[in-house]
């Protein structure tokens, strides 16, 4: 049977109510957020479905559906878990079945699934507790998969959008990703995963598994998808224009397009019988 998660050291007042603004900021704009977030190769699907059709999924966080509608295009049932409800109606006008509720608390009503899948949304939740409940609405050997998109720009563009925020916004959350070393923090977050895994106790030896890809995109594309990312939503419209405006200098500088690269990075774990 999965665990109880243990006592954690819990996040300050102030800590708490950014976290929350942040993840709030996300539905403000969910025909944005659909129309130029990026997708998740076709290899993890595959990875996660092991290529039956017919499966049982629950998209957790599942925001506008992205990824859920990739499971659905391979043959799944899918079900997205979604605790703004902005999201979640965004996702139903586009053909997911979606109930309002984070993870922690969603009702399952006896409803048990084949896998559990959270793209992009797994480090809102507190990892344990996610897994635990995982645990509970998997079927055993069904399979609990997380995962996240890693960027990384052309070098040069790399360190044009850090002085970009370094400069206009240097305490933001999301200047902290335009470093050399930005993928530590994915590693991180996957880590944090595995630890929830393991606690659940309901779980084999949690699995990480890396996706590489490109995508190119025009000054415009690029421009257009920055105000979906961390914690511009927290910042003056004025302030994140600036910002827009110097990475669009920055990518017109390199010729107006670039590719960026990709790292779909996932940590997964079997349910296992009994």
């Amino acid at each position: 049977m999965p665990t109880t998660p243990s006592a954690r050291t819990p996040l300050s007042e102030k800590e708490l109510h950014r976290h929350r603004q942040v993840a709030e900021a996300f539905g403000s704009d969910p025909e944005r957020y659909d129309r130029t977030r990026p997708s998740y190769p076709a290899a993890l699907v595959d990875r996660i479905t092991a290529n039956r059709t017919g499966l049982d999924v629950v998209d957790v966080g599942c925001g506008t559906g992205i990824s859920s509608r990739l499971f659905q295009a391979a043959g799944c049932t899918v079900l997205g878990v979604e605790p703004d409800a902005r999201m979640a109606e965004f996702a139903r006008r586009r053909g997911l079945a979606a109930e309002v509720a984070t993870f922690e608390t969603w009702e399952p009503s006896g409803r048990t699934f084949d896998a559990v899948v959270s793209g992009q949304s797994w480090h809102w939740l507190d990892a344990a507790a996610g897994a635990a409940k995982a645990a509970q609405v998997l079927r055993p050997g069904g399979r609990l998969a997380v995962f996240w998109n890693a960027e990384t720009p052309p070098p040069e563009l790399l360190r044009s959008f850090g002085e970009v925020y370094r400069r206009l916004l240097p305490d933001s959350l999301v200047a902290r990703q335009w470093t050399a070393k930005a993928m530590d923090g994915y590693v991180m977050l996957c880590g944090k995963a595995a630890d929830g895994m393991r606690e659940a106790g309901a779980f084999g030896e949690p699995e990480e598994w890396r996706f590489a890809w490109e995508k190119s995109y025009t000054r415009d594309e690029w421009v257009d998808q920055l105000p979906t990312h961390g914690d511009h939503g927290q910042y003056p419209a004025a302030k994140v224009h600036e910002v827009q405006a110097g990475i669009g200098e920055a990518i017109d500088a390199v010729g107006g397009t670039f590719t960026m690269r990709y790292t779909t990075i996932a940590m997964s774990a079997v349910r296992a019988s009994g």
